[in-house]
């Protein structure tokens, strides 16, 4: 697990370096989890009890409603942080599913861990507030692509995003994600130049 939580500092230090003391204790809550491909981690209507950091694999989040009609709302793979971010934070049932595409391994770490160390240290406070500040940023410029964007500038600005994309997620996730018909995207992948 050395080499995963040296992963899971690496991280961390982009956005808020911990001090030593401090990184011993937020690293002390972690804990490996594995899950085979196509498992839901979370359920639409529970609680997310965890705090997932990718080591390998791909995940996403999801929403289905009553007719099964999906909204692959943002993949997760390594190194990053996954989840039901809205749920952990608060709480409450989940609306979305967390579910694995490939094998996928992960640290976790409990919801009532963090919520504990985050009492004892500022740093730590820091560290997480400073993280749902980023994904809140990242969830604020999906909306406008979402909203704003034509198909291909989607297409072209997830690979700008994300150049490695095509290779690790399935094509009708893809489309899915940035809001466009499967076949559609298909042509947009023989269209664009990357």
């Amino acid at each position: 697990m050395g080499d995963h939580l040296r992963q899971l500092k690496n991280l961390t230090d982009k956005f808020h370096p911990l001090p030593d003391q401090d990184w011993e204790i937020f690293s002390s809550i972690w804990k490996p989890f594995e899950a085979r491909r196509k498992t839901v981690i979370t359920a639409q209507g529970e609680v997310e009890k965890f705090l997932y950091f990718v080591i390998d694999g791909v995940q996403r989040v999801y929403y289905s409603d009553d007719l099964q009609h999906e909204a692959t709302l943002v993949f997760t793979y390594a190194p990053s942080f996954g989840g039901v971010l809205d749920s952990f934070l608060l709480q409450r049932p989940s609306k979305y599913f967390y579910e694995t595409l490939t094998p996928s391994i992960f640290l976790r770490a409990a919801s009532l861990d963090v919520q504990h160390i985050t009492s004892k240290s500022r740093s730590i406070q820091q560290l997480i507030q400073n993280g749902t500040n980023l994904s809140f940023s990242g969830l604020m410029e999906r909306m406008t692509e979402l909203q704003c964007f034509s198909s291909e500038e989607k297409f072209r600005t997830l690979l700008k995003r994300s150049p490695h994309i095509l290779n690790l997620v399935p094509h009708k996730y893809l489309a899915n994600y940035i809001g466009i018909d499967p076949t559609n995207f298909s042509k947009l992948v023989n269209q664009v130049k990357i």
